[in-house]
């Protein structure tokens, strides 16, 4: 059983099973509380705990799945080239946008960790929470975070960002599809911008955008911390 485990192939298995796990059931109940890649990870630690499997074992297959996340993210091109005129219509929206986007993003976390007596190096782990994952670890590893617990707030920023805003375009009546498409990739980064393809190709879009300059904005930011 445990040469089983310690084939990388069985743990990518494992992640591909429960993501289409937290698919179906996402699909069936249409609770949008539900997300696919939080069942998938509930699921995962679930089967890691009860067969006793180690993070390292795990990370075999997992650190595979991981070094795919760049190519993913590289496929929000796509979209962005077809709404290329869109873009170029509204530069100076998506700049003034993410800008803000990303003070506000690192200003508030960071604000509420010293409201809530949090050390500085948690404080610096959580900063990035809103860019993508590769320039979040770097964020974290430059101002001492740790990576692991950075990893995992990025984690979450993306999936509540794919439950609530849908809701909250509901509820505010937002209309404007560079304003939504803005606000998913420069508040939850490139899960929220596989929400935002759900939503249509202008949302997909300048989500990616935001995603790319909101990252580089954070990245420009730390400097000054």
């Amino acid at each position: 059983m445990t040469g089983i485990f310690d084939n990388p192939i069985t743990m990518i298995t494992l992640c591909i099973l429960s993501y289409q796990a937290g698919l179906f059931i996402h699909r069936k109940s249409k609770i949008q509380v539900l997300n696919p890649l939080f069942i998938a990870i509930v699921l995962i630690i679930v089967v890691l705990q009860t067969f006793h499997i180690s993070l390292e074992t795990f990370d075999k297959g997992g650190s595979i799945i991981n070094m795919l996340l760049c190519p993913a993210t590289i496929m929000l091109a796509i979209p962005m080239y077809k709404q290329r005129a869109t873009i170029k219509k509204n530069i100076v929206p998506i700049a003034v946008g993410t800008i803000v986007g990303s003070v506000v993003s690192m200003s508030s976390i960071y604000g509420l960790c010293k409201l809530a007596g949090i050390n500085d190096q948690i404080a610096m782990s959580m900063l990035p929470k809103s860019t993508t994952t590769p320039i979040a670890i770097a964020i974290s590893n430059t101002l001492g975070g740790i990576p692991a617990l950075t990893v995992a707030a990025v984690i979450m920023t993306g999936i509540l960002g794919s439950i609530l805003i849908p809701s909250l375009i509901k509820i505010f009546r937002i209309n404007n599809s560079v304003a939504v498409g803005l606000a998913i990739g420069t508040a939850s980064h490139a899960l929220g911008s596989a929400k935002a393809v759900e939503i249509g190709e202008t949302e997909a879009a300048l989500a990616g955008i935001a995603v790319g300059v909101a990252g580089m904005v954070s990245v420009v930011l730390v400097m000054f911390i």
